[in-house]
């Protein structure tokens, strides 16, 4: 950087081209004065008097004017005005001859940073970064402005910060549209479209990583469909199965179930991920009983089609089950497993023995209050020790019939006669319930146990748990 020294106190910096920057000063900032006045003599000697003057022209008409940061057209002697001010002030503005390396500098420093961390932020947060960033860069360009009159790049700064917000906004439209369409493909087939939508609202809030979580898991499977399928041709096996799997499925999405697959004539579903629900029992409970009620309303219609009405067997069980992305290279899915999933699948394989459309666990009956459940049994089902009690659920209290509920009571008490070994009273009451009500599966297997025992009574060690090795 060159200079120009005036005397010993008023230094002007120059550029490699020899050019100073003026220090404007606003509009106003000097008085005119008439030549005129000076020739005739009519301005006081006062006015002028140890005042530097400068002789020119402001006339727009002898095209002496300037187009200047402070106005447009102003004229030449007040830009000479300027200079001198700026002189005699010490307030002469210098670009340093590094200002190329400074930019480059502040592009690096900020602009590297800045790519890495804004594409990872939300909209609000890029946002306030930006600001701040910004705001920083204004305040130390105005703070070398001010206090070391230098004139510090800002343009390649300026236009590096809003071509990062830029991208940075842009790439976060598209990420988030990409992640909200892929939330969308991921879950849009087997869980309800609200439920999609939730998700698709926040879904770094949603992961496809195992978690191990508190959920309710639910098998249905239709009775009888090898005998059904072998009477069918295959288009009409296809509607028919097709029919029956979009309501259920209705039934499961209405009860904000995730449809976990099909297996054959099968559904699994599970409630409690991939959103949380802290009533996912009872909304499956729920959801069972509406299934079996939305089989009886398609009759007609299966009866118009000259399909055969189906019956089917819905098992529900609650706990700690592992859920996640599952599958191979070739082929995934997000799915549970766990000892509590196998449960429910053995319930379901049990309604059959027990004429029951839907069988719960005791995790079930004690999370879900509020419901009449009738205890069918306790049983031992292949892979558990333990004996594991299973309901019938009845409906919700209140709504049962007064008639229905001595009924449960009565078989309640049969039962409690049955592990007591006491066979005759128990024999009796099960007489009654199925005189009353004929054609209940569950009262003569009960008869049938009791003739069993009393021709081989159980050791000492029974403790009124069945066991099921074939589930």
């Amino acid at each position: 950087m060159r200079f120009v020294h005036v005397g010993d106190t008023v230094r002007i910096p120059l550029d490699e081209t020899m050019a100073a920057l003026v220090p404007y000063r606003r509009v106003g900032s000097y008085r005119y004065v008439s030549a005129t006045d000076v020739i005739r003599g009519t301005l006081g000697i006062d006015e002028l008097k140890d005042r530097i003057a400068i002789v020119g022209t402001s006339a727009p008409g002898l095209v002496d004017v300037r187009a200047t940061p402070t106005k447009e057209d102003l004229p030449g002697v007040e830009i000479h005005a300027s200079l001198i001010s700026g002189a005699l002030d010490n307030a002469m503005k210098s670009r340093p001859a590094e200002a190329l390396a400074i930019a480059v500098l502040t592009i690096l420093l900020v602009g590297i940073p800045l790519a890495v961390i804004l594409p990872k932020l939300s909209a609000l947060a890029a946002t306030l970064a930006t600001a701040v960033v910004l705001a920083l860069l204004l305040g130390v360009n105005a703070w070398a402005w001010q206090a070391r009159n230098l004139v510090l790049p800002l343009a390649g700064p300026l236009v590096m910060l809003a071509a990062l917000y830029f991208l940075a906004v842009v790439w976060g439209f598209f990420a988030e549209t990409r992640q909200r369409q892929l939330m969308t493909n991921l879950f849009g087939t087997y869980v309800p479209k609200e439920i999609v939508a939730e998700m698709a609202e926040h879904p770094e809030e949603y992961s496809m990583r195992g978690q191990s979580l508190d959920m309710t898991v639910l098998f249905a499977d239709i009775r009888d469909f090898t005998s059904i399928a072998e009477t069918r041709t295959p288009q009409d096996l296809k509607d028919l199965i097709n029919t029956y799997f979009t309501r259920m499925t209705v039934c499961i999405q209405d009860k904000r179930g995730t449809v976990d697959k099909y297996i054959g004539d099968a559904i699994m579903a599970f409630w409690g991920a991939p959103v949380r629900d802290a009533d996912h029992a009872r909304r499956a409970l729920e959801c069972g009983l509406a299934m079996q009620k939305a089989l009886r309303e398609l009759d007609p219609l299966f009866a118009k089609r000259r399909w055969p009405a189906l019956r089917i067997g819905v098992g529900l069980n609650c706990g700690t089950m592992s859920v996640g992305d599952m599958g191979s290279h070739f082929r995934r899915s997000y799915t549970v497993m766990g000892d509590a999933v196998n449960v429910a699948s053995r319930l379901e394989d049990l309604t059959k023995e027990y004429g029951v459309g839907v069988l719960v666990s005791e995790n079930i009956v004690r999370s879900v209050q509020g419901f009449v459940y009738r205890e069918v049994d306790k049983v031992r089902v292949k892979g558990k020790r333990e004996g594991v009690a299973i309901f019938e659920p009845i409906g919700v209290q209140g709504e049962v019939r007064a008639d229905t509920l001595a009924e449960i009571a009565r078989f309640h008490q049969a039962l409690a006669y049955f592990r007591e070994r006491r066979w005759d009273e128990s024999e009796a009451l099960l007489k009654e319930l199925s005189a009353s009500t004929p054609g209940v599966k569950l009262y003569r297997l009960y008869h049938e146990r009791i003739v069993h025992f009393r021709v081989n009574p159980p050791g000492t060690d029974w403790d009124g748990v069945f066991g099921f090795t074939t589930h």
